[in-house]
């Protein structure tokens, strides 16, 4: 009987599984996002978040045990290199599957599994203000006499830019205008 033993062995024998998973969680780690079945994306799921959880810490006991399951030293440099300060805050669910269809083979389901932090479209909106907030400078000045000079220095590019742009207007010969006519498309 089996008595709540789920676990999804993927059609494979216990060695085969634990090196398809350790190859495909390396895989993400040094690509960000990598395409596969959903199956296969929920075992990764399950394989990489203790580990990434692990990266948080960065001692050499911990990247011992990280090496231990990915057994390639790059993606664990990887690891705790670029992905850990990113999801220092994060307290889990580091990763995400986005369904992306069928596949015409076999009709399996398939996916993409990546990085939350590492996609540009999702986390534009949440970088933009910290990037914002980190470039303004540092001081103890008041903030009227820095727009007063940026006021200034706008009113004399303005008045500069009449000048040259009447200088331009009285230089420049009149062009025809180019037309897409008896060209091959």
């Amino acid at each position: 009987m089996r008595h709540n033993k789920n676990f999804n062995h993927l059609g494979r024998q216990a060695g085969h599984r634990k090196a398809m998973l350790s190859n495909m969680a390396v895989s993400l780690i040094l690509h960000k996002r990598i395409q596969t079945t959903v199956a296969k994306a929920k075992a990764v799921q399950k394989f990489i978040e203790p580990l990434v959880t692990k990266s948080k810490e960065d001692t050499t006991h911990q990247r011992r045990i990280v090496f231990s399951y990915l057994k390639q030293k790059e993606a664990v440099t990887e690891l705790f290199r670029t992905i850990a300060p990113l999801i220092k805050e994060r307290p889990g669910g580091y990763t995400r599957i986005l369904k992306t269809g069928f596949r015409l083979g076999d009709g399996a389901d398939m996916c993409i599994i990546e990085f939350v932090d590492f996609n540009a479209t999702y986390t534009e909106g949440a970088q933009a203000p910290v990037v914002a907030a980190e470039a303004k400078p540092k001081t103890r000045r008041s903030r009227k006499k820095a727009t007063d000079s940026a006021e200034d220095a706008t009113v004399v590019a303005e008045k500069k830019a009449p000048k040259s742009t009447a200088k331009t207007k009285t230089s420049a010969p009149k062009v025809a205008k180019k037309t897409n006519v008896g060209k091959k498309m």
